[in-house]
Parts: structure tokens; sequence; C-alpha cells
């Protein structure tokens, strides 16, 4: 049996390389419209398993990523928490940045927060980055939160490059730890 890499450890969380068992509830997760309220659409099947294949080979690489998120109480794989290098060009990047994705069910009991300052502990302690960043749209209030409530300080907001012209999503709030 497949065991993977363990790398964070909170009260509640497991934070680890991702398995084959959290392909279907995180495509079931990708395809729904709460939880990807925030991004230009759903995603596919093909394109969540080629995002997994991208996060895995990151982890891979790095030693860090988006790391798969485990439930300790009862070993059930939530969604995401960890940290990536984005793709666009933009007067922050290159940068590192922490990101989460949870599944609906586990929304509003702190797993993000409890998720994301492990995340940023690890990025700042063990993996030395001398800064990390969060963005989300302007109108993804929730995700803000968990931004203050990990000690982020807000930097602004700016338009994000990879989102259309006169689309909703194109302003984004940008924090930063150091």
């Amino acid at each position: 049996m497949f065991t993977p890499q363990v790398f964070i450890e909170t009260p509640r969380l497991i934070l680890r390389q991702w398995k084959a068992s959290d392909h279907e509830p995180y495509i079931k997760l990708n395809r729904d419209t709460n939880v990807m309220e925030f991004f230009p659409s759903v995603l596919s099947r093909e394109e969540t398993l080629a995002q997994i294949e991208r996060i895995s080979n990151h982890i891979t690489q790095y030693g860090y990523g988006l790391f798969a998120l485990e439930r300790k109480d009862n070993h059930k794989f939530i969604g995401f928490t960890g940290l990536s290098h984005p793709s666009f060009e933009s007067h922050f990047t290159p940068c590192v940045e922490i990101g989460w994705r949870l599944s609906r069910a586990n929304w509003d009991q702190g797993f993000a927060t409890e998720a994301a300052k492990a995340c940023l502990d690890y990025g700042l302690h063990t993996v030395k980055l001398g800064e990390i960043y969060s963005f989300t749209s302007v109108y993804n209030v929730r995700s803000e939160q968990v931004m203050v409530k990990t000690g982020m300080v807000k930097q602004g907001v700016f338009d994000h490059p990879l989102i259309e012209d006169g689309d909703i999503l194109k302003q984004h709030v940008l924090y930063k730890i150091s």
C-alpha cells in the first residue's frame, strides 16, 4: 500500500503528497459551483487530473506545493492548502503564493486557517522563503478573512492578468507575509 509523504501535521489535519484516492473527491470539489465561485469556471475531470499531476510534480521538485489536505478524525481528503508559483506576470511576481481550496462540507470549521498558518510557518521557517503572497477576487471575503487571520498584510489590489477585462473577477486583493 502506498503511503504518501507527510509534510505537515496540525492538531486536526495532515498535509501530504497526493494519492490516487484523492482524485475522485477532488474532481467533485472542482465541479462544485460554490467552491469555484471566484474562479473563471469549474474544472472538468481531465483538467482536474492534469492539475493534480502538475501539483504532485511541483511538490516532488520543490519539497513544497499545494498539499493534499486530510482530516485526522476521519482520514478523508477535503481539498488542498499549500504553496505554489503563480504562472503570470505582475508587479509582485515571480513569487511564492499560498492558496487553499476546501470542499463545501468542510467550510466554517477553521480548517483553511489552521492549514494556512501551518503552511506559512513551513514556508517561512523550513523552506526559508523570504516572503509569501496570497491573492483572490475582491469579492471573495471568506478567503480574504483567512489571509487576515494568518497574519498576512494587505498590499493593495491589482488586476489579474489572466482574467479578461470586464470580468467581475478581474480585480484581486493582494496580501503578503515576510
